[in-house]
């Protein structure tokens, strides 16, 4: 896994773009600390840089940016193509020669064999790159087809840049620091900034699944190589055998997982005791003739603790398990680095114990397997439930009733709920219950449409009382049309999360706290041909009644005793509303100052000042939407530049 970044002038400028080049890179050494190089053309004004972390192939031959054999293209990139072996094969075989063993050459020579639109639907994996045609002085970006290695990009002013994170954006000195006021509104809704946004209102995120092309005067073209609309259309809905579906899924899931297991250096995986998790490793250990590293983190608090069900599943497999626990006070550190971390605003708070395993990880391996993207593909979140069973249900009552029964449960007081919900035994209670039940009470009387989808994924729903510089831009619109290809409200909020949460949130979270202490990060359930075949299957394969993830539980029962995983999802949470009243209170009363909220002028200082007023005198849980802006506020604060509200942007239709 590596950075990568570059930049293209069309003017000419005081400093060598080489020297600029690998400036941005150095920005990006937490990505790649083996290794790192820069290639230019200063007749074209491009630079392209490198940042590497060796995985495969760890000789000098794996040296990027890296030329074709022809000397037609130059590529910077970073990613795995974990059918590079077969390839390589059927590139041999058509002529080519290579020099070494890893898959960068690989891509190159697809490249010149197939040329770059062709050669990409042909790679799987995960993979943001950079290629150079030096004949027809054309610059080509892509990423892999679910976001799962970042790409940004920015075009103003005659200059072009682009780089693994946005910190090697900041890096040139010409870098417009303008803030996006839809961009800091979505993120208090969704506690992330949506592709193909970024904070900033010139710097863009490539779309997964995308390519973006380039020539110098030209605006970017960026057409998509692979999407989950058109595999949809391929593959149909199948109405299969059980047997022989989940006799499939196995044995797609055990290719994906012995692909990503290929290594040049140690590799482990995460294992939290839930579904996902523990199927990867299963058929991890079933592959290997020796005991696979398998790491988790405990904490004192038991109703965010699953490290007893990670034990006790290593336990079972016979895996080589590392265990810590952590003290609340080790959490909490991590708080002032988050902005650094993330390097853009995030506040999924599961950044905070998803940082902690990487670093414990790290210490023993280079690359982890992990669980992501099975909630999204198999139907695992609690709001699919809710939305399948309880809006169903609740679908003949008339609207009215609804919204009584909606306003009584927003009025009862957290602190009686938390009361009450500790008379539940702590391995069958559900985390954050007085949140849900005012959720719920909130959403009662929605219809059992699209809108459901948007009200359920959004932590608060009012961001621009919040935000007054904002339209609500980047809210999350329904797909009209979708309701014809996908009839099953669940099956379209799966859709919606697919092409949204998981990259913009999930894959965000996993690779900037693994890439930040310099760990590889591989999701073999986002495999493509493993997606697009449970995509082809009837909805109930998926969510079976109560029964979330159905499929794979049956796949997952010839390794694994359904006792050792059937339990309430949990997630990868942190006492949130508790730390804000408590440890993180000062903390938070310095970033939330009515004074310095109001000399910034990003935020309605009245209105947060009054959530966070509530919050703390326990009156409601507002938790969430208040670390929104606080790792908003914590990242303003620690940028150089001043975070002014920019002039609103035009969002293009395709970018």
């Amino acid at each position: 896994m590596c950075g990568v970044a570059g930049v293209w002038s069309w003017l000419p400028a005081a400093v060598s773009v080489d020297s600029l080049a690998e400036a941005m890179a150095a920005r990006l050494v937490h990505r790649g600390p083996d290794g790192h190089g820069v290639w230019s053309d200063a007749d074209a004004g491009i630079a392209l840089a490198h940042r590497r972390l060796a995985v495969i192939d760890l000789s000098e031959r794996g040296h990027q940016p890296m030329h074709s054999a022809d000397r037609r293209y130059v590529l910077s990139y970073n990613g795995e193509v974990y059918n590079f072996r077969e390839l390589r094969g059927e590139l041999e075989a058509k002529g080519h020669r290579f020099d070494s063993q890893s898959d960068t050459e690989v891509v190159l020579a697809a490249v010149v064999e197939w040329g770059i639109e062709a050669a990409l639907p042909r790679l799987w994996g995960m993979f943001a790159l950079a290629l150079w045609d030096r004949q027809e002085r054309t610059l080509h970006l892509a990423r892999d087809r679910f976001g799962v290695k970042p790409l940004y990009w920015y075009l103003h002013r005659n200059l072009f840049l682009f780089g693994s994170e946005v910190r090697a954006l900041e890096a040139h000195p010409d870098f417009d620091r303008e803030i996006d006021p839809e961009a800091v509104a979505a993120l208090v809704r969704y506690s992330y900034v949506p592709a193909p946004c970024s904070i900033y209102v010139h710097a863009r995120k490539l779309t997964p699944g995308c390519i973006l092309t380039l020539r110098q005067g030209d605006t970017p073209r960026i057409e998509p190589y692979w999407s989950l609309a058109a595999a949809l259309d391929r593959t149909g809905r199948r109405p299969p055998n059980a047997q022989d579906a989940v006799d499939h899924l196995q044995s797609l899931a055990t290719d994906a997982v012995q692909r990503r297991m290929i290594s040049d250096v140690p590799l482990g995986a995460f294992l939290s005791g839930g579904v996902d998790s523990s199927l990867v490793v299963a058929l991890m250990q079933a592959a290997s003739t020796r005991k696979v590293r398998t790491f988790t983190i405990g904490f004192e608090n038991a109703d965010f603790d699953e490290s007893g069900d990670a034990r006790a599943v290593a336990q079972h497999l016979g895996t080589d398990h590392t265990e810590l626990r952590f003290e609340e006070r080790h959490a909490l550190e991590i708080v002032p680095k988050l902005p650094d971390i993330f390097d853009e605003p995030f506040a999924d708070s599961s950044q905070i114990p998803t940082y902690l395993v990487s670093e414990m990880t790290r210490r023993h391996v280079t690359v982890a397997l992990s669980g992501d993207g099975g909630d999204e593909t198999f139907g695992g979140y609690p709001r699919y439930q809710l939305a399948g069973g309880v809006f169903r249900r609740l679908a003949p009552v008339p609207r009215p009733l609804r919204a009584l029964a909606g306003a009584t449960l927003r009025t009862l007081p957290s602190g009686g709920v938390r009361a009450l919900a500790r008379l539940i035994p702590a391995s069958r209670r559900p985390p954050r219950l007085a949140e849900r039940i005012h959720r719920l009470g909130a959403l009662l009387d929605l219809p059992a449409d699209d809108t459901l989808h948007d009200r359920l994924s959004a932590g608060w729903t009012e961001e621009r009382t919040l935000v007054p510089a904002s339209r609500g831009a980047l809210r999350h619109m329904p797909d009209p049309a979708l309701a014809e290809r996908l009839p099953d409200l669940v099956a379209r909020m799966q859709y919606y999360d697919t092409l949204r949460y998981l990259p913009d949130d999930i894959m965000t979270k996993v690779d900037r706290c693994s890439m930040a202490v310099s760990l590889e990060a591989r999701e073999p359930l986002l495999d493509h041909r493993l997606v697009e075949f449970v995509w082809s299957l009837p909805q109930d394969f998926k969510l079976h009644g109560s029964t979330s993830k159905w499929i794979l539980r049956q796949v997952l029962d010839r390794f694994v005793p359904r006792a050792l995983v059937n339990r309430p999802k949990k997630g990868f949470s942190v006492p949130l509303d508790a730390w804000l009243r408590g440890p993180l209170r000062d903390w938070a009363e310095t970033l939330l100052n009515p004074d310095d909220l109001a000399a910034e002028g990003m935020f309605d200082a009245v209105a947060v000042r009054g959530l966070w007023n509530t919050h703390v005198d326990g009156r409601t849980d507002r938790g969430r939407v208040l670390w929104n802006v606080l790792m908003m506020r914590a990242w303003s604060t620690a940028r150089p530049a001043p975070c002014q509200p920019a002039a609103m942007p035009a969002y293009a239709a395709n970018q």
